[in-house]
């Protein structure tokens, strides 16, 4: 039961209707920019990590971290298939001309500029994700576009607190408080994990490998989509946000951003290490 109530207030805990503060606010000893972690990207190549904040997009493969753009609160965070091209949404930060909430707006050059592609001044997309065949958001409704431009509603009887998809894929995790919901098809359809675990947050390391943790900290792997899933190791620490990748030993990397720094497991799951990005 109380892993459940942790993860129904991660779902829908609300943001102020306000812009986000001007300066970031480090997290002492941790070496994280932001209390506040909203999402993970991590580039195979080259193992940069970004994080996605409440006060913008920061690089903390550098010591110390450095900020990419402007201050944007960066509610929901995803990455496509081409390098440097990312998709937000949120709230605009002191200083920004956007429009409050952000609607979906997209980066091209590593998050140092966004332009705005629709639902401005309508969604703060939480959940957001990037598929074979378009987006999956959610902002109160669940969402797909092709484009970024025209937007088709979902019904689903859940509110995802995570969506969790691959570029390379049509396949779609939800982490609800009931358990997880799959999608094959780019999020038009759903149904329910029924042997799966209650899992908070969940990335896909490729079409095919899917990693996912409890609220209490438990990782959990699948090798077949999320379709099935077996327990590994467990993270210690408040997880905010979670980012895999295929590993060059043919073990995904897991990445997690937590209340004490970022680590790092390279064993699908089973051992985690502080990452250099801590």
């Amino acid at each position: 039961m109380a892993a459940t109530l942790v993860l129904a207030l991660a779902a829908c805990t609300p943001v102020p209707d306000r812009a986000a503060d001007a300066s970031a606010t480090p997290q002492a000893g941790t070496g994280l920019p932001s209390t506040h972690i909203h999402g993970l990207s991590v580039r195979r190549d080259t193992s940069q990590v970004l994080l996605a904040t409440h006060h913008g997009l920061f690089d903390v493969t550098e010591k110390p971290a450095s900020k990419i753009g402007g201050t944007n609160d960066l509610m929901g965070f995803t990455g496509a298939k081409d390098h440097g091209v990312f998709y937000a949404s949120g709230h605009p930060g002191v200083g920004s001309e956007m429009p409050n909430p952000l609607g979906l707006i997209r980066s091209t050059d590593g998050g140092k500029t966004w332009e705005q592609l629709s639902r401005q001044g309508e969604s703060d997309f939480h959940a957001l994700t990037t598929t074979k065949s378009g987006i999956v958001a959610f902002d109160g409704e669940l969402r797909t576009t092709p484009d970024g431009k025209t937007w088709k509603t979902v019904a689903a009887a859940f509110a995802p607190a995570a969506l969790a998809g691959h570029p390379d894929s049509d396949t779609v995790l939800a982490t609800t408080p009931e358990g997880i919901q799959r999608s094959a098809d780019g999020g038009n359809t759903w149904a329910p994990v029924t042997s799966g675990p209650v899992i908070q947050f969940a990335a896909f390391a490729s079409p095919g490998e899917a990693a996912g943790v409890e609220p209490d900290g438990t990782v959990r792997y699948s090798a077949d989509a999320g379709a099935t899933w077996t327990r590994k190791g467990r993270i210690n620490g408040e997880v905010q946000a979670i980012a895999a990748v295929e590993g060059t030993d043919g073990n995904p990397w897991i990445w997690a951003a937590t209340a004490d720094g970022i680590v790092v497991s390279t064993d699908a799951g089973t051992t985690f290490r502080p990452s250099d990005a801590s």
